[in-house]
C-alpha cells in the first residue's frame, strides 16, 4: 500500500531514533512509500523568544546541541539523497548506541563516509549557509503550520500527531499509527505510567 508522510527529527532524541529507523526499515520494505523527513530543532524549541536562533549561532556555542548535525543531515538529504537514510541512521546509531556528540566534525565525516559521501563536500555545503536556511523554514513551518512542539511527529496533509514508540524496529507498531493519522475524533491517548 503506497503512503505519503513527513516526520520531524533531532538526533538528540531517543524516540525520534525509533520512529525513524522504524520509518525507514519499512521504507525498505515499502518502496513506493513517499516520506518527507523534516528536521526540528530541539535546541530552539527551548530558545528564550527573542533570543537569537541556533542556526545563526556559531558551532558549539551554547544552546546550540545538535544544530551542526541537523545541518549535516540537510546538506545530505538535498544534495545526497540516496545517501541520506543510511546516514540518517548512522547518525541516530552514533548518539544512542555510542553517546557520541553528534555536532563532532568526526563523528559527523564517519557517518558521511560510512555513506560513500565525502566530507569536505558536505562541509563546503553546511559553510554555504543553504542548509541554516532550510532549517530555519522547515522549522518554523513545522511549528506555523502544523504546531509541531517536539519529535518524532508525523505529518500527513494538515493532521500532525506526536507519537512516541517504546521499542525498536516493530512496524506493525508504525503501521497501526500510519492508519490513526487521519482519525481526528481522538486527541489524547496517554499513559500516566510508563514502565521501561
Amino acid at each position: 500500500m503506497s503512503r505519503t508522510f513527513a516526520l520531524t527529527y533531532d538526533y538528540l532524541c531517543p524516540f525520534a531514533r525509533i520512529a525513524n529507523e522504524t520509518v525507514i526499515e519499512a521504507m525498505d520494505e515499502n518502496p513506493d512509500w513517499s516520506v518527507e523527513f523534516r528536521p526540528f530543532s530541539l535546541s530552539q524549541n527551548h530558545t528564550e523568544e527573542g533570543s537569537t536562533p541556533v542556526w545563526d549561532r556559531p558551532v558549539g556555542s551554547k544552546g546550540t546541541r545538535g544544530t551542526q548535525a541537523l545541518l549535516w543531515s540537510l546538506a545530505i538529504r538535498d544534495s545526497f539523497p540516496e545517501s541520506f537514510r543510511a546516514f540518517h541512521q548512522a547518525l541516530f546509531s552514533a548518539r544512542h548506541d555510542d553517546a557520541a556528540d553528534v555536532d563532532a566534525d568526526d563523528v559527523l565525516a564517519a557517518a558521511a563516509a560510512s555513506t560513500g559521501v565525502d566530507a569536505a563536500q558536505v562541509r563546503s555545503i553546511v559553510a554555504s549557509g543553504v542548509p541554516a536556511k532550510t532549517l530555519a523554514s522547515e522549522h518554523a513551518e513545522n511549528v506555523e503550520r502544523w504546531s509541531v512542539f517536539g519529535v518524532p511527529t508525523f505529518i500527513q496533509d494538515d493532521e500532525a500527531v506526536f507519537v512516541r514508540f517504546m521499542e525498536r524496529h516493530k512496524a506493525g507498531d508504525l503501521i497501526k499509527v500510519l492508519d490513526m493519522l487521519v482519525w481526528t475524533n481522538l486527541n489524547e491517548f496517554k499513559r500516566t505510567v510508563v514502565e521501561f
